[in-house]
């Protein structure tokens, strides 16, 4: 079988995969196909969302779907490092005990692990979350850690500022998207979800999924033919130049936004990993749709959760940037020529 059947295939399963986690969250179906988008592009992901919109029950869901294990742990101020790795405790029998902690407890076998409000912990423990998201590896015990399955997921807390530590730079260039979880506004949708009691008993509802709708051993080489598959062309080449260009320096291309001082926003624009992940990602999108040839719209479908995060504005417009960064993104694909 050659490589494009492979991918045709390899696409109705990600559909069905798609589809899976459609039937367990409402009003989410661009959230849900972004999530598609990043574990097909072998990317972590960063969600945003209010308290109960649906996140860990999109992330447990995605995990039965793969088949892969699944762990959670809950950002608190008081965890550290090692809380990850191992955690210790006294048996019946009054005797120490050291067993693995969430990231050792399922090996290589680790396809989701969930970070539960990021920001509450340390940045000791971002530092260890980095070196697993970036290496999918870790030390301990004199050995050496491999999870070639891993995709990391985590959740921001946006309410509570208090005893919370926000990520660095550095720490959130490491997650290929950032994705807004949030039921769209529609009075069916929040009825369904209000009232109909099949989405009251989160156990039940992960139950209906299918498990193993694509094999979680088999991502990486999926991820490998898709980006080898999707060709991208000259014109949009300099499309994706023109708007890297265009976050380093919007007034060139004349974008502007209300009430900010265009000349004084941007402190630095997406760097070359960003945009390279912003190729990556489109290819999976183009892919999603059945085509093996990079399109301005596949950019521009996931130009902002790609990119958004790797833009830094100077201090005074960062403390705003819950306002600026999406009339940014979407002003700049606006502003720059599609081919």
């Amino acid at each position: 079988m050659g490589t494009e059947d492979r991918l045709a295939d390899w696409r109705a399963d990600a559909l069905e995969f798609e589809s899976q986690l459609d039937g367990v969250v409402l009003g989410l179906q661009r959230a849900v196909r972004l999530l598609t988008v990043a574990v097909f592009a072998r990317g972590h992901a960063l969600l945003e969302g209010n308290v109960g919109v649906g996140k860990t029950t999109l992330l447990r869901a995605a995990a039965r779907a793969l088949g892969g294990a699944y762990q959670r742990i809950e950002g608190t101020i008081d965890l550290m490092p090692q809380d990850l790795i191992y955690h210790t405790h006294v048996d019946r029998n009054g005797q120490p005990r050291i067993e693995p902690g969430p990231i050792l407890a399922h090996g290589c076998d680790l396809s989701v692990f969930f970070f539960n409000e990021i920001n509450r912990a340390r940045p000791q423990v971002h530092s260890l979350l980095l070196r697993v998201m970036s290496e999918r590896s870790v030390s301990a015990f004199n050995t050496e850690y491999r999870f070639p399955h891993l995709q990391v997921f985590a959740d921001r807390n946006r309410v509570e500022k208090e005893e919370t530590f926000e990520l660095p730079g550095a720490a959130r260039d490491r997650f290929l998207m950032e994705l807004e979880i949030a039921p769209e506004s529609s009075e069916t949708v929040h009825r369904q979800l209000t009232f109909d009691t099949r989405y009251h008993d989160t156990d039940t509802l992960i139950g209906e999924v299918r498990e193993s709708v694509v094999d979680y051993r088999t991502i990486e080489e999926i991820a490998c033919a898709i980006q080898r598959s999707v060709r991208a062309g000259e014109a949009v080449q300099q499309f994706v130049e023109r708007l890297r260009r265009a976050t380093h320096d919007p007034t060139e291309f004349g974008v502007t936004l209300d009430n900010v001082e265009m000349d004084e926003l941007i402190l630095c624009g997406a760097g070359p990993r960003g945009m390279s992940m912003l190729v990556r990602a489109a290819k999976v999108a183009a892919w999603l749709d059945g085509r093996l040839d990079l399109a301005p719209q596949d950019i521009a479908a996931v130009f902002h959760e790609t990119i958004a995060h790797r833009i830094f504005f100077t201090p005074i417009y960062e403390m705003q940037r819950g306002r600026i960064a999406r009339p940014l993104s979407e002003a700049i694909l606006r502003a720059v020529p599609a081919p």
